[in-house]
């Protein structure tokens, strides 16, 4: 008999509909960098030393032991967890006068809400500040949060948005990492989440990131709804 010549399956088109979002806090839900970079400057001139805006930009997004590290570098004689706690108390403070949300980020989480698309927060601070900063939203928007001091390995690694997919998870069947989406501004906080194989989407702030293909960009959040998210998540690059 004659070989029949049968037309390849159609690809599977890939779903996008979204399963969740994943925030970062500091620089992309609201803007506490320039607290964290004056807590710092203050804090190496009490001890003596300088501290530049170069260095400052150096630690946006990193995990606080990394910056506490640095800060000691830079002559800080104080432990680790004193340093955190120092730079954290002033973060605090200023939040505690003045939340300055990121423009767009406010009216993105109403329209997710509207959605009932489920929202994590994915944060290098640790939780009495995540907690401040929740407690200022109008509505409950997350369902959770991943906190620093809930890690071992801080941002670049994947494992806070690992943690925070598996939390995402509890809310969500058969959740799919490529149709959650990761919103970060900073070079190690997109690394972590492009790393954990989500949609990650770049929204930079303060410090320069360079493009890579493991993630999007955009130029802010004003304007992304949930069907201009979609349409990152069905053009998305994966790490």
């Amino acid at each position: 008999m004659p070989t029949q010549n049968c037309d390849p399956m159609p690809a599977r088109p890939l779903n996008t509909e979204i399963q969740g979002v994943l925030w970062d806090m500091d620089g992309t839900l609201l803007d506490t960098e320039p607290h964290w970079m004056a807590a710092e400057a203050r804090l190496v001139a009490e001890f003596g030393g300088r501290w530049s805006h170069e260095q400052a930009l150096e630690l946006v997004g990193n995990a606080l032991p990394d910056a506490a590290a640095a800060l000691q570098r830079a002559g800080v004689a104080l432990t680790e967890r004193e340093i955190i706690d120092r730079l954290t108390a002033e973060v605090e403070a200023g939040v505690g006068r003045h939340v300055d949300w990121r423009p767009g980020a406010l009216e993105l989480l109403e329209a997710l809400h509207a959605a009932s698309i489920p929202c994590g927060l994915v944060t290098m601070s640790e939780e009495p500040l995540a907690a401040l900063v929740l407690e200022q939203l109008p509505k409950k928007y997350f369902a959770f949060r991943v906190t620093g001091d809930m890690v071992s390995r801080g941002k670049p690694h994947p494992e806070p948005y690992l943690l925070g997919l598996r939390l995402l998870g509890e809310h969500v069947a058969e959740l799919e990492p490529a149709r959650v989406i990761g919103i970060e501004d900073s070079a190690p906080g997109i690394a972590s989440a492009a790393a954990s194989g989500i949609t990650a989407v770049l929204v930079e702030h303060i410090a320069p990131v360079p493009d890579s293909a493991s993630w999007q960009r955009v130029g802010s959040l004003l304007g992304l709804d949930v069907d201009s998210l979609g349409a990152l998540v069905s053009t998305g690059v994966r790490a």
